[in-house]
């Protein structure tokens, strides 16, 4: 119990400090990511859900909220989540959704709720050590059939700090292991950005399906 009790201290401390980053450079961050085109993820993820528009989406981690206002242009019911305080709020305002402020490690979603979710540069951020538990809620939010969208730096496996953000870049069978163990079943994943050697696409894209049964 005490070595689990100090293993979750120390998450703790790698989320918020990674939260609190984030925290200080909010307004940077959305004027640096405003204008990212990621029209391709959002549509490898709408592609992929078998239900009836208009969809409920949940963007994970969804920062100042630029991907919530295109899913509701799109139509779509879109709920926001983020730990940082500041991104919620700005999120708020530019988008008009609903954003609830959690941090992944405390993650509290109603049960087969969303048709799909959005973790686009967001799951990465979670220590290895917390993965299962974070793939497992993520899971349960679903509903039967309901898809799972996540976009990651990609890399060997390896985990740390990179200046003040931690982050756990994975290969794709590595990534495939965790998220198949979570229940989900692999629906295609491809590497961004597109027209480019795969030495200069730097992002591994994916998308997964909970049973529909």
């Amino acid at each position: 119990m005490e070595n689990q009790a100090g293993q979750r201290a120390q998450l703790e401390q790698i989320t918020q400090r990674t939260l609190q980053h984030y925290e200080s450079t909010a307004e940077q961050f959305f004027a640096g990511t405003i204008d990212h085109d990621v029209s391709q993820n959002i549509g490898a993820l709408l592609r992929a859900i078998a239900a009836t528009a208009p969809l409920r989406i949940l963007d994970l981690g969804c920062g100042p909220g630029r991907d919530l206002k295109t899913f509701t242009e799109l139509g779509h019911e879109a709920i926001g989540i983020d730990g940082c305080p500041r991104f919620a709020e700005m999120a708020r305002a530019w988008s008009g959704c609903t954003v609830w402020q959690q941090d992944f490690l405390a993650l509290d979603l109603p049960a087969s709720y969303f048709d799909g979710v959005y973790a686009n540069a967001s799951l990465f951020h979670v220590p290895s050590a917390a993965l299962a538990s974070v793939l497992r809620t993520l899971f349960d939010g679903l509903k039967p059939g309901g898809v799972l969208f996540s976009s990651n730096p990609r890399g060997h496996n390896e985990e740390g700090w990179n200046g003040p953000r931690y982050g756990s870049y994975y290969d794709y069978p590595t990534w495939e292991r965790h998220l198949t163990a979570a229940g989900f079943l692999p629906v295609e994943h491809y590497y961004r950005p597109p027209g480019l050697p795969r030495e200069q696409q730097p992002w591994l894209a994916s998308v997964w399906r909970k049973p529909a049964s």
